[in-house]
């Protein structure tokens, strides 16, 4: 602003002069005695003109006048008004000196012109003392802008500040208590989105050490079986008392155990992937991937009867996940299934249900059958880890489908699973 101010002062200066200058050359040139008054040698200050010098030039380069003042030349603009090529000329000329004139030039009678030549001294004096004090107040606004400005962004980024403090606080030392929310600016949001990040990164640590507590849990009871008949093994070399059946016996439990803590780690791992997204998507047949399911099933338990309706029904998704799934719902019906009684299998419009007659699922219970680890009184001497079921819904949210238990018409449990339908428009498969 300082800077803008000065330019158009000076322009101001310079024009109000150029237009004066051309003003009184224009009047004094229409005087005919002014012109006999300077060839009598009668100076300019005799005229009340102290500021001002008076030359007379004609075409052939004659100069006239009575002013006594530092040689400087003039030039083509002054002769071509003289020869009335141009009606006026107006520059700014340096003397010999180093003093500076603004020179204007009218003609004044045939094949000559008058010039007027007036030191720019004191106007420059006028503009070094504006540029003076432009630029000390220029300088005084531009501080006290940046004095503001810095006491500004201080005041807006103390929040930052103090948001940054938490955070750091907390990478070191894992305490996630939600921080404090002041106002309701972009700090405060940020602040609010933070503590809404600290509850869920909480939960999944509460999930994680509930995952190992319980995991731990499950795998010390094989573990310590394992030993106990390890242990007898051991003792009972040499013992004649101890036959070859019992020794078989105690292998085969030992066995037992075994693949009880290979089914656990592999669930377990399967849960540890609570997170990722599916690996690989494809179109799923889910009739193929419930007749696989039942065919294992099958295997597992042949006493196990079956009463199977699959409609036709296609998904997106993992295969081998679904298949898993579904496999695990079929095992928990043959599990509480009697010997004669009947497994009912459907599948209509994406809704698979299980049908089992056994003694169905409590309603207090219902809402706990889906945990991990999760096993109701009756289930407890059964075998099992409390994971098939968890597993279930793990896979079918993680395809954006539902899972519940509920009643079914022959007095025991229900399971409905839920699948949306692929796209027509997606292609066969997609890895992500």
């Amino acid at each position: 602003m300082a800077l803008t101010a000065f330019l158009v002062m000076r322009m101001q200066l310079q024009s109000s002069l150029d237009d004066s200058l051309l003003n009184r050359a224009q009047r004094a040139a229409s005087y005919t005695a002014l012109s006999a008054i300077t060839a009598q040698d009668v100076p300019s200050w005799m005229l009340g003109a102290a500021d001002v010098r008076v030359i007379f030039i004609t075409a052939e380069r004659d100069y006239r006048t009575a002013d006594d003042f530092p040689a400087f030349q003039l030039g083509k603009p002054e002769l071509l008004v003289a020869s009335g090529e141009t009606p006026s000329s107006v520059r700014t000329l340096t003397a010999d000196n180093g003093e500076r004139f603004r020179v204007a030039a009218v003609p004044a009678g045939s094949g000559q012109a008058l010039v007027l030549a007036q030191p720019l001294a004191p106007q420059e004096r006028v503009l070094e003392k504006l540029g003076s004090v432009m630029l000390v107040y220029g300088g005084l606004g531009v501080l006290a802008a940046a004095a503001v400005g810095w006491l500004v962004a201080a005041n807006g980024l103390r929040p930052v500040r103090r948001l940054t403090s938490a955070v750091e606080k907390i990478a070191v030392t894992e305490d996630l208590t939600p921080l404090r929310v002041e106002g309701d600016d972009e700090i405060a949001r940020l602040a609010t989105a933070f503590n809404q990040m600290l509850l869920a990164l909480g939960a999944s640590r509460d999930r994680q050490r509930r995952l190992v507590a319980d995991a731990s849990h499950e795998l010390r009871t094989p573990l310590t079986s394992v030993r106990t008949n390890l242990d007898l093994l051991r003792q009972a070399e040499g013992d004649p008392a101890f036959t070859a059946e019992s020794r078989l016996e105690l292998l085969d439990d030992v066995r037992a155990q075994m693949q009880e803590m290979s089914t656990l780690i592999g669930d377990l791992v399967v849960l540890a992937r609570d997170e990722e997204p599916v690996p690989v998507i494809e179109r799923v047949d889910l009739v193929e991937v419930v007749e696989r399911a039942l065919a294992r099933v099958r295997r597992r338990a042949p006493r196990a009867r079956f009463d199977v309706d699959l409609a036709p029904w296609t998904v997106m998704g993992s295969a081998a996940d679904l298949e898993r799934a579904v496999t695990n719902l079929l095992d928990n019906a043959a599990k509480w299934s009697s010997d004669d009684g009947t497994i009912t299998v459907r599948l209509d419009s994406g809704i698979l249900t299980v049908d089992d007659e056994g003694p169905g699922v409590a309603e207090a219970d219902r809402p706990h059958v889906f945990d991990r680890f999760w096993r109701s009184t009756e289930s407890r001497s059964m075998p099992g880890s409390g994971l098939g079921l968890a597993i279930v819904r793990h896979v079918v949210e993680r395809h954006g489908g539902q899972v519940k238990v509920e009643e079914a018409p022959s007095g025991g449990a229900r399971f409905a699973l839920w699948l949306p339908a692929a796209p027509a428009d997606l292609p066969e498969s997609l890895a992500l």
